[in-house]
């Protein structure tokens, strides 16, 4: 698809620029905020966690690479107003997470941000690339994975982890003009800025607490008044998870959750169950009884979720996922960007198929509208 020479190669200085005062960044940030793209990554820490721990920010200006140290710069405004500039286009990579770190160390999310991984699979060379093996089959370059797994938290850090780091953003100039070029010619540029504007918008408004049981696998065999119970403990769950800033799976476990709303235990005695026990039980147990309780009889509980797919709709699931195999393949696509698993099934039990939300944008001539058709000729 293409390439960088040696003399380009030179131009970049790996080497890492080590950022942590004030007046150093806010000069840097003025001085990024006159080009057209800046490179950007975070490293974060979040094994104990709800939220992910900013411990380094990463910018590659295309000519040398610079590590900012959240942790000793006192007044990280500049670095703010440059991700908030949408004159500069952030260049990141696969950035779900580092969208999230941002906004935990700095309030704000980056904007207009372009990533390479989205772009790459738009542009026909795979869905889910990662960074090293999308530099290694554009530029020819072989990265280091040595530190995949460093404690990004302890300072100082060592030099391997810096160079690792840096590594992150010192080639992402370029693989974003090697993309950008290739999605011009084949006319899919939109179609990358409207899924990076998704992308934007989804992390500027995360998903509210009482959404969370819907994510609960076998949900679908409650009740409604069960439901009820669910949504409320999965919610309580998310709010409290977010306020103690610990794994949602380190409060309760997803199948608690499920097993009390099935159950709707009257009694700490009952409540008690494996992975509900000790500690957690004296600490929660009268709060998820009072939930449980107020759950149940809650005049406005969610409607049954939709059943798993019976055998005649499991047919036809099969027969449009070959549809989206061949779309898929005449657009020189991967499927896997196309449509989701769980986008077909609605669309297979709605008894008036629509398209929604993302088959609504550059999907909808793809795949959105040849499915709707297929799904047609199948009734008849």
């Amino acid at each position: 698809m293409g390439s960088i020479n040696t003399s380009e190669k030179q131009l970049v200085d790996t080497t890492p620029i080590w950022v942590d005062g004030d007046a150093q960044l806010a000069e840097l940030c003025s001085r990024w905020r006159t080009q057209s793209a800046v490179a950007l990554d975070t490293e974060f820490m979040r094994s104990r966690t709800f939220y992910p721990q900013p411990a380094l920010v990463q910018i590659g200006d295309g000519k040398h690479c610079y590590l900012i140290d959240n942790l000793a710069i006192d007044n990280l405004e500049p670095l703010k107003e440059l991700l908030q500039d949408t004159r500069v286009v952030k260049i990141m990579h696969s950035c779900s997470e580092d969208l999230e770190t941002l906004d935990r160390l700095l309030g704000a999310i980056p904007d207009p941000i372009f990533d390479t991984q989205i772009a790459a699979a738009i542009s026909g060379m795979g869905a889910g690339l990662g960074y090293a093996a999308t530099v290694s089959q554009l530029l020819q370059i072989d990265l280091p994975k040595s530190e995949t797994r460093s404690d990004w938290l302890q300072r100082p850090l060592s030099d391997s982890q810096k160079n690792y780091a840096a590594l992150d953003v010192a080639w992402l100039p370029f693989v974003y003009g090697i993309l950008l070029k290739q999605l011009r010619q084949q006319g899919r540029l939109d179609w990358l800025w409207e899924d990076c504007t998704a992308m934007v918008a989804a992390a500027r408004q995360p998903e509210p607490p009482e959404q969370y049981y819907l994510k609960v696998k076998g949900a679908w065999r409650l009740r409604q008044n069960q439901l009820a119970v669910l949504q409320d403990l999965c919610a309580w769950r998310e709010r409290e998870a977010r306020a103690r800033n610990m794994p949602r799976n380190h409060l309760l476990k997803e199948n608690v959750c499920l097993a009390l709303a099935q159950n709707m235990p009257k009694y700490l005695a009952t409540l008690a169950q494996p992975g509900l026990e000790g500690k957690t039980l004296r600490r929660y147990g009268e709060t998820l009884l009072e939930i449980i309780a107020r759950a149940a009889e809650r005049d406005n509980p969610p409607a049954r979720l939709p059943q798993p797919l019976n055998r005649e709709q499991g047919e036809v699931l099969k027969l449009l996922r070959k549809k989206v195999s061949e779309l898929a393949e005449a657009a020189g696509l991967p499927a896997e960007i196309l449509v989701r698993k769980k986008e077909l099934e609605v669309l297979v039990q709605a008894p008036q198929p629509q398209l929604e939300g993302r088959l609504t944008g550059w999907r909808r001539a793809v795949v959105g509208e040849p499915l709707l058709q297929e799904l047609e000729e199948l009734k008849r």
